[in-house]
Formats: C-alpha cells, sequence, structure tokens
C-alpha cells in the first residue's frame, strides 16, 4: 500500500520551505538573526556552522519545539506557526535517535501512524516498507539495546520517514557515529533523500558533509546567514572572509588593491611582489585580504607561463599525509600552506628546498581587510 503523501510514481512531493524575516531572540541574544531562506520542493539544503551560531535554534522553530521572536514559516505556502510539532507533518531526526526503549524496532518505527490512528494492516505495511528504504527488513522484532548506532540511527529515519512527510528536518544526525559509518550514512542519506524526493533541511557542524551532501549550503555565523549557494560556489566563491575561513583551509595576504580592470584586481602584498585576482568591486587602495586555498597552489622549480601568480618560496616544513603532502614554504616573510595530491614517482621536497609556487589569478579572492 502506498504511503501517506506519495505519487503513484512512489515518490514523496517534496514541500516547499520558506522562512521570512525569522529571528529568536533570549533576552539580550539574539540567537537567530532576521534569516530569510527558501527551500525547493526536493531541495537537500544543508544549514552549516560553529556551535552557537544558531542553526540549530533555526531548525527548532521549523519543527516547531522553538517559538520565533519574529517572522514566518510557511510549508507549500501555509503558515505553520502557532501549530503544534505534532500537527505540522515534518520529519525530524536527532543526533540522539529519541528512539523508545520499551518498544521493539517495529513499534517504534509504526508509533507516528498510531498517533495517527491508521488501521493496523496499513500501520504494518508502512512499517516494513519504511524498514526496507533503510536496508533493515527482518529488524521489525529486534529491541533496540540490541542494535549497534547505526542500526538505531536507521530505525530513527525510518520513523521519520514512515508516514512520507514533505519535509525532513535532521539534527547533527551522524554526530554519533564513526568516521566509516559516518561516511557510509551521507551516502545512504542521500541517496534515499534523492529516491523518495524528499526536501531536506539537514544541520550540521561538518563541513565536509555538508559538502557531499548538500544541493546547496547556507553557513551561519552569530545567527546570521552569510552566504547560500551549491557547494562548489560557496568553497570557491566565498562571499565573505569569514566563509573562507570557516570553509576548508586559506590562506590569507594582507595587501592594497592597486588595480582593478579587465575581469581581473591586482593586490600588492606587503615587500612589494603583486598577484592577480577575480574581480571585486572596491575601490583601488583599499587594504584588503586576498584568499587561497592550499590546494590551488602548486609547486615548481622554475617561473610559469600564463594568467598565473608565480612567487619565489623556500619550504619550511614537509608533512605526509598519506593521499596528500603538506608543506609550509616561506616567501619572504610570508608563509603559505599548500596540498598536493600524492603521485607515484613525484619529487618530494624537503626543508630548505628552493621552489616556486604558482596558482590561477581566478583561484585568488579578496576581501576588504578586517570587513568580515
Amino acid at each position: 500500500m502506498a504511503g501517506i503523501g506519495m505519487t503513484r510514481s512512489g515518490k514523496t512531493i517534496g514541500g516547499r520551505v520558506e522562512l521570512i524575516g525569522l529571528s529568536r531572540d533570549y533576552g539580550d541574544v539574539q540567537a537567530v538573526r532576521n534569516v530569510d531562506v527558501t527551500v525547493a520542493p526536493g531541495e537537500f539544503l544543508t544549514i552549516l556552522g560553529a556551535s552557537g551560531s544558531g542553526k540549530t535554534t533555526t531548525l527548532m522553530m521549523i519543527a516547531g519545539f522553538v517559538t520565533p521572536s519574529e517572522g514566518e514559516i510557511r510549508i507549500n505556502g501555509e503558515s505553520i506557526l502557532g501549530r503544534p510539532p505534532d500537527k505540522r507533518n515534518l520529519g525530524v531526526v536527532f543526533q540522539s535517535y529519541a528512539l523508545f526503549p520499551h518498544m521493539n524496532v517495529a513499534d517504534n518505527v509504526g508509533f507516528p501512524l498510531r498517533m495517527r490512528n491508521l488501521p493496523k494492516a496499513e500501520i504494518k505495511a508502512q512499517t516494513e516498507e519504511a524498514l526496507g528504504i533503510v536496508h533493515l527488513e527482518g529488524y521489525g522484532t529486534r529491541r533496540i539495546d540490541e542494535l549497534s548506532g547505526g542500526q538505531q540511527q536507521r530505525v530513527a529515519l525510518a520513523r521519520a520517514l514512515v508516514f512520507r512527510p514533505p519535509v525532513l528536518l535532521m539534527d547533527e544526525p551522524l554526530g554519533a557515529l564513526d568516521r566509516k559509518l559516518r561516511e557510509q550514512m551521507q551516502l545512504e542519506i542521500k541517496r534515499i533523500q534523492r529516491s523518495l524526493g524528499l526536501t531536506v533541511v539537514y544541520v550540521t557542524h561538518d563541513q565536509e558533509e555538508a559538502l557531499i551532501l548538500s544541493d546547496r549550503i547556507a553557513i551561519m555565523h552569530e545567527g546570521r546567514m552569510h552566504q547560500i549557494g551549491s557547494p562548489d560556489a560557496v568553497y570557491e566563491r566565498p562571499a565573505t572572509a569569514y566563509v573562507a575561513d570557516f570553509l576548508g583551509e586559506s590562506n590569507f595576504l594582507d595587501g592594497v588593491l592597486s588595480e582593478s580592470t579587465g575581469g581581473t584586481s591586482t593586490v600588492r602584498l606587503a615587500g612589494g611582489k603583486t598577484i592577480g585576482a577575480q574581480a571585486c568591486n572596491l575601490p583601488v587602495g583599499s587594504p584588503v585580504q586576498a584568499m587561497v586555498r592550499p590546494e590551488s597552489i602548486h609547486l615548481t622549480t622554475a617561473e610559469t607561463a600564463g594568467p598565473v601568480n608565480s612567487l619565489a618560496a623556500v619550504i619550511e616544513e614537509s608533512e605526509y599525509l598519506g593521499q596528500s603532502i603538506r608543506y609550509l614554504a616561506a616567501v619572504g616573510e610570508l608563509r603559505l600552506t599548500l596540498r598536493e595530491p600524492r603521485r607515484d614517482g613525484q619529487r618530494r621536497y624537503a626543508p630548505g628546498d628552493a621552489v616556486t609556487l604558482s596558482w590561477p589569478h581566478r583561484a585568488t579572492v579578496v576581501f576588504p581587510r578586517g570587513g568580515g
């Protein structure tokens, strides 16, 4: 029997989520500040941020466990403010799983359906269907304490999916799992989301997890959304220095914007050296920070032709990391970190080796110095 909210093709109709001017204050503390986000039907949006950024508070306002101080929350154009959590028809998965230890697996998964007073036969059919989706066929009679952490996480996911909600909310659901199991579950969650056509709003502090899972990432800091975009957009074209610093590893070089023409900016660094960067809208003469990712920098022993930056340097540190080699290089008083993928037969540079660091102009992003 088809689950609640399913189309004839077997897919759920994913809901459209709108957060409009959403804020939450705790006394003088502004936990969430004027958030405006629209999540398209069937989209996987991750809210990424450090502890205390406001990401979980935002999710709990959507779920109905926290009341907004201001703003609006709409699902498919309809306001859900004022509705209790159990009347919002949203699936929720927590890091703690929140499973009932006195119930077996099937009873845990079927609990939302019993609360909706569905017939027993329908509850049984949809429970078995949900367990099949998470690859736990035959586990219905197991006790919760007989399951591994990964299996418990799958039960929690099945319980959130069993009534086929149009929106699934997930708060750090993989935080309690070890790295290998977490990577397996990331792929499983993405598979389920795509196969069912669910809209997912996912909260995590794990950058790699966000990049793997998301259609778009919303980076949050001090209650505000700093940037919302595709994984490659927020990583390669960060909107603020905070985003660049928080997401991945970055080198920041202080300088002054000396030219901005033809789609390229030129930054004069301390010591007089200049580098090319992506075009920016800052006035010439502005104090700036130029950012380049370690993996964008390449090591050579000669000048490189083309629209690239080339700086003479000396290797100070060399670290073998298995899949890559991490170097710290000195360019006068400047220090840059770079990573090169490990390849068979490649030269391994040692401290004291003279090298040239090169990277494309387009790999450098310019921010106002001290402007966040």
